[in-house]
């Protein structure tokens, strides 16, 4: 490696004058981080007001004070100083809008020994994801997150078939929708087949439409969902659930480029993207011979693992603010740091679609904009966590104390009204809104 290099006063005016002809945010960097150069795009989107030149990129853009491969993330300049070539990594970097997802694009620039003399850095924001609960569409800001969302960004400007895995409720729809949205084909359609439970009696007239009189029922001519895709995408939700006699009909459109409708000899031509997505393990599938083989090599050029809600923790407050904001436009909801602390603990098997449900739910029990641990279902809640409510063993607590643990696991667990409960407590209605009262404010 060479040593760092420091420009002269008319070098460095040149390799800004060629970052500013690139357009997206760029500067020149030493390999010890430091900026040798920065274009008018970088200045306005990561400046500070402060002269850029001999600062670490990495305390201008990411608000470190170590190389991003000393805190927890892949660095770009060290992996192509490693590595020799350009490099591209998804970062998150500092904005006046506040952290946004970046597309990081490194480029050595050798001296006449071959020697890396800086490295040129790209940067382009990404509109796939955000990582502000008030934005659209996909936010998230953990590991897991990112390194799909990297993904993502490779697959959705080509023509490549992507297959989507992951449980069910992790949000591949969405995904699907932002690999449409990202692509040249964005102005066009976004059509979405349902897989499960389609009949093979259905499985052709549903995707590729049929004439009218083609079979009793048929009084008029429909399009197919392949033809309503025409020019865009054709997502296929589930396609693990297509049964076996039909994947060879699926294989042949996809194989073939063209269709037919129901009841027609005339040949059509498809012109569609492919999205595919599935909560099964393929590959076992076709193992086991329940899938074909070469229908999943034809579907899954290019995998992307959808992370589970329990791998991606870190999310959690932000998706918990996005989806509040979601469910209630115009109005706050919060929630306490006790309920905050019992959905930190849980595991999450309905992903974030369970997620979404156990707000909605607890939105409408509660009575003010608060929600708390008693507006969550039973199964929210750790189980040694319930167990806890109640002293253990030589623990002593104040009465009061015990009183609040224990409402706190009744309205839990109690399946009634706020009536029939105060009945079984044997309180009035009034005592029960008192303490209900007390335990919202402490």
């Amino acid at each position: 490696m060479s040593k760092p290099l420091r420009f002269s006063e008319h070098s460095q005016t040149e390799v800004t004058g060629v970052l500013d002809a690139l357009g997206a945010p760029a500067v020149a960097l030493t390999p010890d981080y430091r900026i040798l150069a920065a274009n008018q795009a970088y200045r306005d989107t990561y400046g500070d007001g402060k002269p850029l030149h001999d600062r670490h990129c990495y305390e201008v853009s990411h608000h470190y004070v170590v190389p991003c491969d000393q805190a927890g993330e892949s660095c770009p300049l060290a992996d192509c100083l490693a590595s020799g070539r350009k490099q591209r990594v998804l970062h998150l970097h500092h904005t006046p809008r506040g952290e946004e997802h970046v597309d990081v694009e490194t480029h050595p620039v050798r001296n006449d020994d071959g020697e890396i003399s800086y490295v040129i850095e790209i940067m382009r924001e990404t509109r796939t994801a955000s990582s502000r609960a008030e934005a659209h569409g996909m936010v998230g800001r953990s590991r897991a997150f990112n390194r799909m969302l990297e993904l993502v960004n490779r697959v959705a400007p080509a023509e490549t078939a992507a297959l989507l895995q992951g449980e069910s409720g992790t949000g591949k729809e969405l995904v699907a929708r932002a690999i449409h949205d990202n692509s040249p084909r964005s102005d066009r359609p976004f059509v979405v087949v349902e897989c499960s439970g389609l009949t093979e009696s259905l499985f052709e007239s549903e995707l590729f439409g049929h004439e009218r009189g083609a079979f009793t029922g048929a009084h008029a001519k429909k399009i197919g969902l392949v033809e309503a895709a025409e020019g865009g995408t054709l997502f296929l939700d589930e396609v693990g659930d297509v049964p076996l006699s039909l994947q060879v009909k699926l294989l042949r459109l996809l194989e073939s480029g063209t269709y037919r409708r129901v009841g027609s000899v005339v040949p059509r031509k498809a012109d569609f993207r492919l999205v595919t997505a599935t909560h099964r393990d393929l590959q076992a599938m076709v193992d086991a011979g329940s899938f074909r083989r070469d229908l999943f090599y034809r579907i899954s050029t290019f995998p992307i693992a959808l992370p589970a809600l329990k791998d991606r923790a870190e999310d959690l407050p932000l998706l918990i603010e996005s989806l509040l904001s979601r469910l209630s436009p115009g109005q706050v909801y919060t929630v306490s740091p006790a309920a905050l602390a019992c959905l930190q603990r849980y595991r999450f098997p309905g992903n974030i679609r369970e997620l979404r449900n156990i707000l909605e739910r607890a939105m409408l029990l509660t009575d003010d904009e608060e929600i708390l641990p008693a507006h969550l279902p039973a199964e929210a809640c750790d189980a040694d966590d319930r167990h806890r409510q109640l002293p253990a063993g030589d623990e002593i607590l104040p009465l009061k104390e015990l009183e609040r643990r224990y409402l706190i696991q009744v309205l839990a667990r109690f399946p009634g009204d706020r009536d029939s409960l105060a009945e079984k407590l044997g309180i009035s209605k009034r005592t029960l809104f008192r303490k209900l009262q007390e335990l919202k404010a402490g």
